[in-house]
């Protein structure tokens, strides 16, 4: 697959101080709004209140570069070594990736405007390298998009890449699979399904695509294609969890099965029930199952006995995701927070740590960068995925994309996402350029 996205240097259009006496000293609306395409424009591409005259070292540059230094505030969490709940949240939070450029300005650090530009997504930006939005699918120096996936024709749901495959699957609301054959990049097959795909799960040899009313398995090796039958509505998620697997459905309750190698089937094996709502998203970690549902809660099942151990109901909206790391669970809401749940000497868990957004959260997905460090991509309702440093939620940086990201899936110094439009995009992760602060 070929890269794409070189470092690009990106200017804010401003004013020069030569021609400043011959302009209307009224501020564009245009500039404002972010949309304006007059270039020269007759109007101030800046507020009356900045300086107009002075000395060289006053004025305000015009312009900035991608070389993405942090803010001091902002610093690199520091390893994978989870200490306990006092350890949670002291990167700087959200606003962390400050871009700077000291060249021109003795000093002064300036923010790029994170915010994509909407005339370069339609291909017709006239500012180019001058225009002071994004040209450019991510605002990190720590991963890169490789290429771009396109077929699917609504939103990506699903995405699995199995252990030892050749081949990465993609489903979507528009009723199919794709194959794409991770050597090339291209399309190598398209499975019609005949119903929306709610969530995909590679287990093994194993890949299970969750339908309305129905489990679809086949096996990637033997082509061997099984129909799990049980579910009422949706089925919005999968997971597997000793030797059992788990699908989450729109009427709120957890089917599990179990294989059996003599048939070569799936045999229904429980019914766990408790949630009110549709059960959207589960995941197993430390011998529990964990499920996460559109009635605002967590349950905690046992997955020796299949009992619902504990309810939790911090949450004051839909729970989007659970992700278990190292001895936390970390869960998200459409309520704009993410919640680190630690266990208690009783065994209960707990709220250890609440990171809040200033929208609501989709999807979580855990993984590690070049140096073997923690990271947590969250995808954000505002059309953006941020990755942040764990557990210190120090944020490494944003992706972009045209309509929500509804799916994650990470692999070996790879990952995909999957947006609301059907495209399937594939991120390298990068040795990190941004110079950490002397320690002397």
């Amino acid at each position: 697959m070929d890269f794409d996205g070189g470092k690009r240097v990106f200017n804010r259009l401003g004013p020069s101080q030569q021609h400043n006496d011959n302009r209307n000293q009224k501020v564009c609306y245009h500039w404002r709004a972010g949309n304006c395409n007059r270039f020269p424009c007759p109007f101030l591409h800046r507020e009356l209140s900045a300086p107009a005259n002075g000395t060289a070292s006053s004025k305000r540059p015009h312009g900035f570069s991608t070389d993405d230094q942090r803010s001091t505030t902002a610093r690199r969490g520091g390893g994978s070594n989870f200490n306990g709940p006092n350890t949670w949240g002291r990167g700087g939070g959200r606003g962390g990736n400050s871009i700077t450029n000291n060249s021109s300005s003795k000093g002064a650090v300036f923010k790029k405007t994170e915010k994509i530009c909407n005339f370069w997504v339609q291909g017709n930006c006239g500012y180019g390298d001058k225009c002071r939005y994004l040209h450019s699918w991510s605002s990190a120096n720590c991963f890169a998009m490789l290429t771009q996936l396109e077929g699917h024709q609504k939103v990506v749901s699903g995405i699995a890449l199995p252990a030892g495959s050749d081949k990465l699957y993609t489903g979507s609301k528009d009723e199919t699979v794709r194959v794409w054959d991770c050597q090339s990049g291209q399309c190598a097959g398209v499975i019609n399904l005949g119903g929306e795909v709610g969530c995909m799960l590679g287990e093994g040899p194993w890949m299970f695509v969750g339908l309305p009313n129905l489990v679809k398995a086949w096996n990637v090796q033997t082509s061997a294609e099984l129909s799990l039958n049980g579910p009422v509505g949706q089925v919005y998620s999968l997971v597997v969890g000793s030797d059992l697997l788990f699908a989450g459905v729109q009427d709120g309750s957890i089917l599990a099965w179990r294989y059996n190698v003599a048939t070569n089937c799936f045999e229904p094996a429980a019914s766990l029930q408790g949630h009110t709502s549709a059960v959207v998203t589960l995941v197993v970690g430390a011998n529990r199952l964990y499920s996460g549902s559109m009635d605002k809660s967590i349950r905690v099942w046992n997955l020796e006995n299949l009992q619902c151990l504990q309810t939790l109901t911090d949450h004051t909206s839909v729970v989007m995701s659970v992700l278990c790391w190292d001895q936390f669970l970390l869960s998200c809401s459409l309520d704009k927070t993410i919640k680190v749940w630690a266990a208690t000497d009783s065994g209960n868990l707990e709220v250890t740590y609440t990171h809040t957004e200033e929208h609501g959260l989709l999807t979580l997905c855990g993984m590690h960068d070049l140096e073997s460090k923690p990271v947590l991509l969250c995808a954000c309702n505002d059309n953006t995925v941020r990755a942040y440093d764990l557990p210190s939620f120090a944020e490494r940086g944003k992706i972009f994309a045209k309509q929500e990201i509804r799916a994650i899936h990470g692999g070996p110094n790879i990952f995909f996402t999957g947006d609301g439009t059907g495209e399937v995009r594939v991120w390298q992760w990068l040795a990190d350029q941004t110079p950490q602060p002397s320690s002397a």
